[in-house]
């Protein structure tokens, strides 16, 4: 009678196993910040509904964003490698949440704009700088479970986030703001007690001290194989162009979705939270184990079915309404979501050594960043010009060139993976 309940708690044991405490770390700081992570899952509709822009206008400021965290990107890469990638992380979270409290009280469009670029510009250092730690942390053999640690937290915290953030937003939009604002200061706290406790705790019990001159820089060894610049790794760099197209396609359900389902399924703000923390539950219950699991399986494949599943979800959206339907494209795209971002950034940094990883991971990020440019203008364009469904239409084929690219693109990308 207990044996099923038993066989899936062997299965969670394993999939977490082996992880280092610090990565644990990692975990709890990004837990605290993407627990008020609100503000993204519900800008176009504060732009549009309380701000009175059209949805091209809209766009064009998301735009914005996307151009700020495309430099920073590039920035937090660059300087994890010099400056160190604990202090890049802190910056990011305190200057960011600063300036979530300032953008809620500012009503002009033209004030918010800069504010909103400026946001995008920290914000964008973390992800590059938070990779790079959690690539040092773990060895390789538990770097692709280290970055869907890292997802767990961030999608255990956007389960309360959005559907906490939809209440807020049927009262007053101002309130998603403070709370964005202040969980991203506490966050940055956090991170600079645990990390010191830990630091304090492994230089007593004899460990030797953390490499990065002081920096709390993770202790790392050497890169492994020849040290190249990524701006010289053709693959990488047709890679990275692959996954800005899946991101530009990605990006859609953070921004047109909102609207589509606001518009043509009739759904409330409450209601298109609860669908976002179906994304988020599936991910937080199912990726660990899914990650363990696939393991045997060869790594591009993988990949390549996350392209497939990705353009399913979205080619469905189209042919269905009602929130249980919405709800079941959201799960299918979202086990496309599970199989790429953790092996992609798994992928990535099995390409680089120890002095290049920051950098590699910041034009990696550049891709999700520069499609942040071009998707939330192009997709409203499409919404606005032609329909809802015109977009999804338009994901689902991208899906599948995507499929195709990355099948041609697998031979070159053998090193070091399971064919």
């Amino acid at each position: 009678m207990f044996q099923p309940f038993r066989k899936i708690k062997d299965a969670y044991a394993q999939a977490y196993r082996g992880l280092p405490r610090r990565a644990w770390i990692l975990f709890a700081v990004n837990l605290v910040n993407s627990s008020g992570a609100m503000v993204i899952f519900f800008l176009s509709l504060y732009l549009t509904r309380k701000l009175g822009l059209s949805p091209a206008r809209a766009g064009q400021a998301l735009s914005l964003y996307g151009a700020g965290s495309l430099a920073g990107a590039f920035l937090g890469g660059w300087l994890a490698d010099r400056v160190g990638s604990i202090r890049i992380q802190k910056a990011s979270l305190a200057v960011c949440g600063v300036l979530l409290v300032i953008l809620g009280q500012v009503r002009s469009v033209w004030g918010i704009l800069p504010l909103l670029f400026s946001l995008a510009l920290f914000a964008g250092m973390l992800y590059p700088a938070n990779a790079t730690s959690m690539s040092k942390i773990c060895p390789p053999e538990l770097q692709v479970k280290g970055f869907a640690l890292n997802r767990l937290a961030n999608n255990l915290g956007a389960t309360i986030g959005p559907a906490v953030g939809g209440v807020l937003a049927l009262r007053d939009y101002r309130l998603l703001f403070w709370a964005d604002g202040l969980t991203s200061l506490a966050a940055a706290a956090v991170f600079a007690l645990l990390w010191r406790e830990s630091r304090g705790r492994e230089n007593g019990m004899g460990v030797t001290r953390m490499s990065g001159a002081g920096r709390g820089e993770p202790s790392v060894g050497k890169g492994v194989g020849k040290e190249r610049s990524p701006w010289r790794d053709g693959p990488f760099l047709l890679l990275t162009l692959i996954f800005l197209v899946w991101s530009a396609v990605f990006i859609q359900f953070l921004t047109a979705y909102p609207l589509y389902m606001r518009n043509v399924y009739g759904l409330a703000e409450n209601r298109i939270g609860q669908l976002f923390a179906v994304n988020t539950i599936l991910i937080v219950f199912l990726e660990m184990i899914l990650m363990e699991k696939i393991r045997r399986y060869p790594l591009l494949r993988m990949i390549n079915l996350s392209f497939i599943l990705l353009g399913v979800g979205f080619g469905l959206m189209p042919l269905g309404r009602g929130f249980a339907f919405a709800a079941l494209t959201v799960a299918i795209l979202t086990f496309g979501e599970m199989l790429s971002m953790p092996l992609v950034t798994a992928l990535i940094a099995g390409r680089a050594t120890d002095a290049t990883r920051g950098r590699y991971m910041g034009i990696f990020s550049l891709g999700f960043s520069l499609a942040f440019v071009v998707a939330p203008a192009s997709g409203m364009a499409i919404y606005g010009r032609f329909s809802g469904d015109a977009v999804w239409i338009v994901c689902a084929a991208l899906c599948l060139l995507l499929a195709a690219a990355f099948s041609a693109l697998r031979p070159a990308l053998q090193e070091g993976v399971k064919p």
